[in-house]
């Protein structure tokens, strides 16, 4: 199994991603992760944040 990224590495890479200055693709790409793996982590940071319904 893989190692899991640090949290403060991913909150990083969120906080990127939620500028919209680049497309998520390239981002994924600059931080050297799959673009599935920053949809996941763009998905899970909304139900934790509020702006999305689920259980955290």
């Amino acid at each position: 199994m893989p190692k899991p990224y640090p949290e403060e590495f991913r909150r990083d890479v969120v906080a990127v991603a939620r500028k919209h200055e680049a497309p998520l693709s390239q981002i994924a790409r600059d931080f050297g992760i799959s673009e599935a793996t920053l949809h996941n982590w763009l998905r899970k940071a909304d139900v934790d944040d509020g702006v999305r319904p689920g259980v955290t």
